[in-house]
């Protein structure tokens, strides 16, 4: 038997939307953080963060170099380590274990511990906001403040169930 999730909180690459203007709400997000925290967008972390907003799917590090070896920026593994480190700490990427890759954060400007459903056949994956989707694990009623958490749930997205990819 299949477990239905509830979809609140869930921002997807399952899901068709117009990419141009989520692409310009997450960079702006992106702009008024580092404003507001003194901290420097340097075009290369610019163009990283665009890069991995551009289709919300999961890119490796060695995928983003040959992104930005092709666009004309600064490719070395060191640089790009470095701006993945920045977007992750300030909450706007995650790297996905599963995968071995990074993707946008879809809630970036919100505090929250991310979950993540991720096709096995397709690789295509949503990110849950888990206070929303998991109420009762953000308070866990205890002398215990959760600080960080990441939930990766492997499973098969409708697209691969229906057309029966392998």
């Amino acid at each position: 038997m299949k477990a239905k999730m509830n979809t609140n909180g869930i921002a997807s690459s399952f899901e068709q939307h117009n990419h141009e203007i989520c692409n310009q709400h997450y960079t702006n997000k992106l702009e008024k953080y580092c404003v507001e925290n003194t901290l420097k967008l340097t075009p290369l972390r610019r163009k990283v963060f665009e890069i991995l907003i551009r289709d919300h799917k999961p890119l490796g590090a060695y995928q983003i170099l040959e992104i930005l070896k092709k666009e004309g920026f600064a490719y070395s593994p060191p640089i790009a380590y470095r701006v993945l480190d920045f977007l992750v700490e300030n909450s706007f990427a995650h790297k996905i274990h599963e995968l071995n890759s990074f993707i946008a954060c879809s809630f970036a400007g919100c505090k929250h511990f991310p979950a993540f459903i991720i096709c096995r056949k397709c690789n295509n994956l949503a990110e849950i906001n888990s206070e929303n989707a998991f109420p009762k694990w953000s308070h866990t009623g205890s002398d215990f403040k959760i600080e960080n958490a990441m939930i990766e749930i492997l499973g098969t997205c409708s697209a691969c169930d229906i057309s029966g990819v392998a």
